[in-house]
């Protein structure tokens, strides 16, 4: 069992049964952050891209826990730069082993940059995905911050997630029109939306989706509230 809870926008925190605490792009100033969750163990924290809203928070997590971070090449190198101790930086296609998850990095369609501390936009590599395994051998896919794409049908074949994280806010990511083709490829029992309703351009909303996918009976779109754990 897996104990998931949304901390709003892109954020996740996943709990294993022996207590292990994987973090994901997470951002604690954003407005869907319930401010009354308390953080109080971080084993791992795997990182999409650089954008602000999905690493802001990744220094003080790492200064106040020492986490194992993990992230493309270039966002790994950066976050050494200031400080964070312990980092594994990867590539797409690669797989990294942390404590008893592993999370194999993906593709994802995206821009990547990160606004250094002096107002400056430095290249953050490319934005990416992972296929988490989980402890008792289960496989979701954290699609972070992407369009959709044709290869999602390859992570499918490749992985067979039960699971799968997807934007759906529109904008910066895919719409529930988009979301509900990538569904259709990925072929997961549940999905988690995420990256929506943070501000009022993110207009894409989970039962949008779920009416677009009425007719994949074996797929479930599973919406989250901030702050509530579920168990999967």
């Amino acid at each position: 069992m897996l104990q998931i809870t949304w901390l709003g926008h892109g954020s996740f925190h996943l709990r294993a049964e022996s207590g292990e605490t994987v973090l994901i792009d997470p951002w604690f100033d954003n407005p869907k952050f319930p401010k009354d969750f308390a953080i109080d163990r971080v084993d791992t924290i795997l990182v999409t891209h650089g954008h602000f809203d999905h690493i802001a928070s990744v220094r003080s997590l790492a200064a106040r826990f020492d986490p194992m971070v993990v992230g493309i090449y270039e966002v790994a190198t950066w976050l050494e730069s200031k400080g964070v101790k312990k980092t594994i930086g990867m590539n797409k296609g690669g797989t990294a082993h942390v404590g008893t998850f592993s999370a194999t990095m993906t593709h994802a369609l995206h821009s990547s940059s990160i606004v250094d501390d002096d107002g400056r936009a430095i290249y953050a590599g490319e934005a990416a995905g992972y296929v988490i395994g989980t402890p008792d051998g289960r496989r979701a896919y954290f699609a972070g911050d992407t369009a959709v794409f044709g290869d999602m049908k390859l992570i499918a074949e490749l992985y067979s997630p039960e699971l799968a994280f997807l934007p759906i806010g529109d904008l910066y990511t895919m719409g529930p029109k988009e979301a509900a083709l990538a569904c259709r490829m990925i072929g997961a029992k549940k999905v988690i939306p995420m990256h929506w309703g943070t501000f009022p351009p993110l207009v894409g909303r989970p039962d949008q989706l779920a009416e677009l996918i009425r007719d994949v009976p074996e797929t479930t779109v599973w919406p989250l509230e901030p702050g509530v754990t579920v168990s999967w």
